[in-house]
């Protein structure tokens, strides 16, 4: 399934990971369109991510990773941190104040990825930038 994603003033396409993620993808599309606010990481690295508190997908781990490759994002359902939604734009050790993390990769950017670390600087240097998630 095909998304757009909006971050900032930037756009790109993205594929729901349907196959890999299915539950974690199917909890995500009954929010559509989903729209949060951007903050750069603060221990992961090159990344951006959506604090989302004890807000529940009612989802577990599945296709999880502690190291997404830009474009990649990934859901962390909450456990031993808050949950939250988190946009690699460089490289990424994914972690939090209690240690390191392990988030559903459910979602690929497939275009304008040389326009992530300009979304990245942008939310370092200027501070949260808006975000949604529609179908395309």
């Amino acid at each position: 399934m095909k998304l757009k994603v909006t971050a900032g003033p930037f756009v790109f396409d993205a594929v729901l990971e349907t196959e890999k993620a299915p539950q974690t993808s199917k909890a995500f599309l009954e929010r559509l369109p989903f729209d949060g606010q951007i903050v750069h990481v603060r221990w992961s690295g090159e990344g951006v991510w959506i604090p989302l508190g004890d807000y529940s997908f009612g989802v577990g781990y599945e296709n999880h990773t502690s190291h997404p490759a830009p474009g990649h994002i990934l859901l962390y359902p909450g456990g031993i941190s808050e949950t939250e939604i988190l946009l690699a734009y460089g490289g990424v050790d994914f972690s939090s104040k209690m240690g390191q993390l392990a988030g559903n990769h459910f979602i690929t950017l497939t275009s304008n990825l040389d326009k992530l670390p300009e979304l990245g600087n942008k939310t370092l240097w200027e501070g949260a930038q808006p975000i949604r998630f529609e179908q395309a």
